[in-house]
């Protein structure tokens, strides 16, 4: 199923959010057509790239399926041609800082005068206006004016980054999702439109309950149920998961501590929070006397949710993954064998080409968009 087939996509995106963007369109059948500069898209020296290539594994990761073209856009010949691309474009999707485009006349307003269905998509980190609307931004950044960071505090009391691209996935995310909103009201006759999508909103989601939670109480209520979290075990990592009150009686039973549960100190959640650094001590304590699979068995005897800390490295091999083709590995040259896990609910993605060289279809896209 490739809904997008024939759907002409220019993407200005560098990164991460803005070309994860443009790849999920090509997952379902767009032909994306990245511009590049004569140093290329930033991601290319993000993350391993052995030294006789300019493709990273973060940039293969998020530009599958796509075609590059070199264009110097200060340049008039390189410029025209970028225009009249976009003339021709269904989406255009650019992640520069607002303005750059108005000032390089391929910002939407100008753009629509002569392509009135085209769908413009700007990601930022802060969105086109507001107070931080010219930050510079990465994803630490919004991770901590988000309030990510300060949700994920470690062991030792802080808050910390979580270490993946989460503002930036899901903010892609956000992008086609609001791509394929645009398009289906395109086809009921709207016409194109302009969509501002930015980092700081993107992660915002991830926190709608805390936020939510803050509004209602009017401080940084904790949402997670005392003493869920992370503990060592003898032979690894374990994190077990508390949803109601009856889940902690059941996590006492299961560390053979049931006088626990009956303490007037831990009945409640909001009680176990006065009194969490002892509570936690002692649940340190208890799962570092016993290795990580008795552990797990001890948990599901007593229908409490938790489960080994694995490594990226782990799902590899994990039998759940490969059973259900959860990683997809593909050869993309110039790094070889690389493996990704699968896009949930969309194509395999088994067909797609590997990620373009720097320019590796200009030539082509020059004689036309085909």
């Amino acid at each position: 199923m490739k809904p997008y087939r024939g759907l002409k996509v220019l993407d200005f995106g560098q990164g991460i959010a803005s070309p994860y963007t443009g790849h999920l369109l090509a997952l379902n059948g767009a032909d994306v057509v990245k511009v590049e500069p004569p140093e290329g898209d930033w991601g290319r020296g993000v993350s391993y790239r052995p030294q006789d290539t300019d493709i990273s594994v973060l940039f293969a990761a998020y530009n599958r399926g796509k075609r590059s073209v070199l264009l110097d856009l200060k340049k008039p010949d390189d410029h025209a041609v970028a225009r009249t691309l976009a003339d021709e474009a269904d989406v255009i999707i650019e992640a520069f800082r607002p303005g750059v485009m108005k000032r390089m006349k391929l910002d939407y307003e100008t753009i629509r005068e002569t392509n009135r269905n085209v769908i413009y998509i700007s990601i930022s980190g802060f969105g086109q206006d507001g107070p931080n609307a010219e930050r510079r931004c990465s994803d630490s950044v919004v991770q901590a004016f988000s309030g990510l960071a300060a949700m994920n505090k470690g062991n030792d009391g802080m808050p910390h980054r979580v270490g993946v691209f989460a503002g930036d996935v899901i903010t892609g995310m956000f992008g086609f999702m609001a791509v394929q909103s645009a398009l289906a009201a395109r086809a009921r006759g709207d016409g194109g439109c302009y969509l501002d999508v930015d980092l700081a909103q993107g992660t915002a989601a991830l926190v709608m309950t805390q936020v939510a939670t803050a509004a209602a109480l009017g401080s940084d209520g904790e949402v997670s149920n005392v003493p869920a979290g992370s503990y060592r075990t003898a032979d690894g990592w374990i994190i077990v998961s508390l949803v109601k009150d009856a889940h902690f009686v059941a996590l006492c039973n299961a560390i053979n501590r049931p006088d626990l549960a009956n303490d007037p100190r831990y009945r409640t959640n909001p009680d176990r929070t006065q009194h969490e650094a002892e509570l936690r001590a002692l649940f340190r304590q208890a799962f570092l006397t016993a290795g990580t699979d008795e552990w797990l068995e001890r948990l599901k005897a007593n229908d409490v949710l938790g489960d080994r800390i694995a490594s990226p490295l782990d799902m590899l091999t994990d039998p759940h993954f490969q059973a259900r083709d959860g990683i997809k590995t593909f050869l993309q040259p110039g790094l070889g064998t690389v493996s990704i896990p699968r896009t949930s609910g969309q194509a395999d993605g088994s067909e797609l080409s590997p990620a373009p060289h720097l320019g590796q279809h200009t030539a082509e896209i020059l004689r036309g968009w085909k």
